[in-house]
This record gives structure tokens, C-alpha cells and sequence, in this order.
């Protein structure tokens, strides 16, 4: 490591958020970055540890030590290049991957001070791009042709790794354009779009066909796809969100956090959205049930609505600040995360179960709620929970489901493509990815259940090396 002592003397350096009242009054990314010495500086920190810890946790394998290590020495371009060599856009990691990395820093698990690893990738990836270190690369085509069903993060790390392994690819999607949960799911003040269509507008440049507004059902799977590509990868995800199918769930005024999230990125998009669909929390008293990221992503999106009040509840309790004993490293933290959306405005309860929701003339008026316990039984085992009787009736106009997902649904494509009925109901393959149907491979969340990007670009970048694989061997025969 170019600074053995680093570490010691120059404390960890957050880029930080824009200004709240700034940042609230649009939809720009609220974090800021480093300037190039500073960034350096916090490269300089990496321990080069004899055991990467960072390089172990991370889904795709960054090798860490490596890239930080040129970064630090000012070496950019070659710091992209061994960034990219294992994942496939960092750009986007970079901005809203959780850094399992950096919870398994060496300098996090003896002083909380990680080094700032997400930080460093997203100042790579863009230096990359803005110095022309991003060439567009068009290989030889070698005659195979692949279809990818779905463009969220797993089927475009398919479509990149295979495109450039000489295939022709085209990537199906449904929606009205590419990027699945990047472009519909993630709020643009966490991901810029612009960021997400630069490197669409490159995949396409080096030759990745889309097919937009396409969606692919069992019988086009069978009677079209199949037929006419050499392999096909399914990337559909886990859409299915998890209901609350409780009293009053029928009101008027309910919706599932991605109706909303998918929405307002439709109209930042220019898309238009018939007005009597149009989901608007301005002046309204907002609850959000539900306590993980996107539950967070339904309070920033409501705060620039201009939203009354905010309230977001969660049924488990609250975890603990920093460190949590029941988790201890090398398991991930489950810590209290206080995101840039919570820190502009907004009410957190736990321990809250969801009763019934009261209307009146059909529209949504108050939510009944429940104090909840968790009491670990005498024998062991995981805690159960128990309701205490503590009701309470809050007054809103708008609720959004924000509770996780569950499998891709059971009917049509997903249930054909399963090999046999698991527990999880999702796309069940074997160890190479094949599903059920001869040159069908599946990946990403669609085979594990909803997860973090990274993991279902990991997914894909298996996928895509099993394709190539089947192909290759297809070829040989």
C-alpha cells in the first residue's frame, strides 16, 4: 500500500447531502462528491489487508485493495479498469449499493471508520466516463444469438457480458423503457436517470438490441423466443409486492410503494400518466407501512410532493445504533439506518402492526394500528410476536405498502419455467441456471426472491458465463 500509515492519521470523509431545503425542492441526487485530492486521500486509507475482508463480502468480487490502491497513486484509468473487470457498472453500485464491502472493512470492525469503498467506485466510474476511459467495444459477432427477458440489473449484466463474448443479444422489456428497478424502482435523487440512460445509449452503441414496450408470456416463451434465439435468459425480478389484505384494504387512497415510486419516475421520465391515476401527496398526511429502503424512498418522493406530515411505521422493533450484538460481523448488520429522505422530514414508529383502514364514502380516512411485543420463547428459537392490546387510531389520507415482495407470480411463465415446486416460489434452477425448458437459463431475483442489485448482478454475470458455456458446447457437438 502506497501509505502504510494513512489509516492512522487521516479520518474516514463522507461526501455528505445537499442541503435539505435544497434539496427537497427537486429530484436531483442528494449526495455530493469529493474533490479528486480529497478522494485520493480516502483511498489512501485502505489497509491492503493480507485477508480482504471487502473483496470477500462484495456479491461481484471487486477487488478492492487493488483499485483503491491505483486510485490513490492518482492512476484512474487503471483503477477503472480492474473496477470494471469485475463489475459491470459501477456507476451504479457506486451510488446505491449498500457496501456489504464496507461493513466487512477491517477499519470498520476495530474503529468504525471503513474505508469510504461505495464513495471511491462512483468517483472511478465517473472519471472514467468524463475522461473518455469508457470505450465503446463492438467484438466480432460469432453467428449465436441470445434473448434476455427483462432489463433491471440482472438482465442487462447478462446482456453486457454476452455481448461482448460475440453474441447477439436482444433484451426484452415490458415497460416503456430499459433499466427495470433503475429506472422505475429507484427514486431519481438517489439514481439519476441520465446516469442509467448513458449506459443504455453505450450497451446500445456496442450492439445490445431492445425491444421495449414487450412484454413475454409463457406461450410467446414457448411458440416465439425459444425458437428463434440460441439461449434465452428469463430477468423478470420479484415484482409480486407483499399485500395487507386486512379491513378496508379496498378504500380509496392505498397503494403499493411502487405504484408510487415507478409513478413519479414516469413523469420525471415526460411519460404521461392519465390524471385520474395520478398518485399525489401534496398537502396529505402520509403513512408509510413498511420500515426498509423503499418505505425510505416513498418518504423523499413525499417530501417533494409536499406532503402534510409523514409517518413510517415497522412491525419489528427497533434495532440498535452502530452495533447489534444478535448480528455480529461476519453476519450483516441489523443496525438503524437513518437514510438522506429520513433526514428531511419524517415520523418513525416500531413495534406497530396494522389493524384495519377506516373509511368513509369509500375514501381512505385513518388506519387503526397495534402495539406489538417480541417475546423469545423459554426454549429458544426466534421471537414471537405478540400484540399488547394498545390500539390506536391515526388520522391519513394516503397509505403506501411498502412490506418486501414476494415470488414472481406462480401463474404463466414462472410457474412453467420451475423444475419443481420450492417453499420460496420462484423460478427454480438447477446449478448452471437452466430452468425446465430446454435453453431457458433464469437469474437475478427471479430465482432468489427480491435482494440487493449487486447480488442480482452477480446472478447475472453467472448466468452469463453458464450461457456461454451451453452454448459453446452446443457449438462443439
Amino acid at each position: 500500500m502506497g501509505n502504510p500509515k494513512a489509516f492512522i492519521y487521516i479520518p474516514r470523509q463522507e461526501a455528505g447531502y445537499r442541503p435539505v431545503l435544497e434539496r427537497i425542492e427537486d429530484y436531483s441526487e442528494v449526495e455530493q462528491t469529493l474533490n479528486t485530492s480529497d478522494r485520493r486521500k480516502q483511498a489512501s486509507r485502505c489497509m491492503d489487508c493480507g485477508i480482504p475482508f471487502c473483496h470477500w463480502a462484495c456479491p461481484v468480487g471487486n477487488k478492492q485493495p487493488e483499485w483503491q490502491e491505483l486510485l490513490y497513486q492518482g492512476r484512474w484509468k487503471e483503477a477503472y479498469h480492474v473496477l470494471s473487470l469485475t463489475c459491470d457498472f459501477p456507476e451504479f453500485t457506486g451510488r446505491i449499493c449498500p457496501a456489504p464491502c464496507e461493513k466487512s472493512c477491517v477499519l470498520q470492525l476495530s474503529a468504525d471508520e471503513p474505508v469510504t469503498i461505495r464513495e471511491n467506485e462512483a468517483s472511478i466510474a465517473e472519471a472514467a466516463f468524463r475522461e473518455g476511459f469508457v470505450e465503446v467495444e463492438i467484438p466480432p459477432r460469432n453467428g449465436k444469438t441470445v434473448a434476455v427477458i427483462g432489463s433491471g440489473p440482472a438482465g442487462l449484466v447478462v446482456a453486457n457480458q454476452l455481448n461482448r463474448k460475440g453474441y447477439t443479444v436482444t433484451v426484452f422489456e415490458k415497460d416503456e423503457l430499459p433499466g427495470g428497478l433503475l429506472r422505475f424502482g429507484i427514486p431519481n435523487f438517489k439514481l439519476s436517470k441520465k446516469i442509467v440512460q448513458r449506459r443504455i445509449d453505450l450497451m446500445t452503441t456496442e450492439g445490445i438490441i431492445f425491444k421495449t414496450n414487450t412484454m413475454v408470456g409463457k406461450e410467446i416463451l414457448a411458440a416465439e423466443v425459444v425458437s428463434r434465439f440460441d439461449a434465452v435468459c428469463v430477468a423478470i425480478g420479484a415484482e409480486v409486492a407483499r399485500d395487507l389484505p386486512i379491513e378496508g384494504r379496498n378504500l380509496k387512497g392505498i397503494h403499493f410503494a411502487m405504484e408510487f415510486l415507478g409513478q413519479q419516475n414516469r413523469v420525471l421520465e415526460g411519460i404521461s400518466v392519465p390524471s385520474k391515476n395520478q398518485i399525489n401527496a401534496k398537502d396529505k398526511r402520509v403513512l408509510i407501512i413498511g420500515g426498509g429502503d423503499t418505505g425510505s424512498d416513498c418518504v423523499g418522493t413525499s417530501n417533494r410532493h409536499g406532503a402534510k406530515s409523514i409517518m413510517q411505521i415497522e412491525i419489528m422493533p427497533k434495532p440498535p445504533v452502530k452495533h447489534n450484538a444478535a448480528t455480529p460481523w461476519p453476519m450483516y448488520p441489523n443496525v438503524l439506518k437513518t437514510s438522506s429522505s429520513h433526514e428531511e422530514g419524517c415520523e418513525r414508529r416500531w413495534n406497530i402492526a396494522t389493524n384495519r383502514f377506516i373509511g368513509e364514502r369509500n375514501m381512505l380516512r385513518a388506519v387503526e394500528v397495534e402495539e406489538v411485543e417480541w417475546i423469545t420463547p423459554a426454549t429458544g428459537g426466534r421471537p414471537e410476536m405478540r400484540l399488547t392490546g394498545k390500539k390506536e387510531v391515526i388520522e391519513v389520507d394516503l397509505v403506501f405498502l411498502s412490506m418486501g415482495f414476494m415470488h414472481p407470480e406462480q401463474e404463466g411463465l414462472v410457474a412453467e419455467l420451475s423444475l419443481a415446486t420450492d417453499a420460496r416460489k420462484n423460478i427454480v434452477v438447477n446449478k448452471q441456471g437452466r430452468t425446465a425448458i430446454n435453453k431457458v437459463f433464469a437469474c437475478g431475483d427471479a430465482t432468489t426472491g427480491a435482494s440487493l442489485v449487486v447480488r442480482a448482478m452477480a446472478s447475472g454475470h453467472k448466468a452469463a458465463d453458464a450461457i456461454h458455456a451451453y452454448l459453446k458446447n452446443e457449438v462443439s457437438h
